[in-house]
């Protein structure tokens, strides 16, 4: 796990399968994050996962050693938009996917005591709904940065514009979430 990116992908493209392995470990939690908070459902987001995986596999030559995760996420972004264009949809705050569970249940974070579960649960499902509401461009700056830690210079660069473009959508995201989420923690206190 010691080594980087680029020499990972020498050894796969040398035929090290093991490689690709511990690729796919080393960016599966970001990049799902990312694309289960853009789109409708586990079966969706598992698919578009893979897809990612053999879009890059087969487009590894066109990889260029900048940021590998950042490579990923354009990749999957690209995915989700055919995917929107081809007419599925974006998941709302209470759409149930396959499971029975709503996005927001999905996303969730389980904390070790009863009480924090319940709390962090209640908080996952708020802010997750939140997020849902943004404008897609503002969703996908504060998913990328956010879940996946990316630099807003990557963000920039796969939403195709400047870095001003991004770090604007940012503070315009994180601007709504604040508003959506103090509008119901004020409706909660008045309760």
């Amino acid at each position: 796990m010691d080594q980087s990116d680029g020499q990972l992908l020498a050894l796969y493209r040398r035929g090290d399968a093991e490689a690709l392995d511990v690729l796919v470990r080393r960016y599966k939690k970001q990049l799902f994050a990312f694309i289960i908070n853009m789109m409708a459902g586990g079966n969706d987001a598992d698919e578009i996962f893979q897809e990612v995986w053999f879009k890059a596999i087969r487009k590894i030559s066109q990889y260029r050693e900048k940021n590998f995760l950042a490579w990923l996420i354009r990749i999957a972004r690209n995915t989700i938009i055919d995917r929107w264009r081809a007419g599925r949809k974006f998941v709302t705050q209470s759409e149930k996917a396959d499971d029975g569970l709503t996005l927001a249940e999905r996303v969730a974070d389980g904390s070790p005591g009863p009480e924090q579960r319940v709390s962090a649960r209640d908080l996952g499902r708020r802010i997750a709904g939140a997020i849902m509401l943004l404008p897609i461009e503002q969703r996908e700056v504060v998913t990328m940065r956010v879940y996946s830690e990316l630099q807003f210079k990557e963000i920039a660069r796969i939403q195709g514009v400047s870095i001003n473009t991004a770090l604007a959508r940012m503070q315009y995201g994180l601007a709504k979430l604040r508003e959506s989420l103090q509008d119901e923690y004020t409706t909660l206190e008045v309760r």
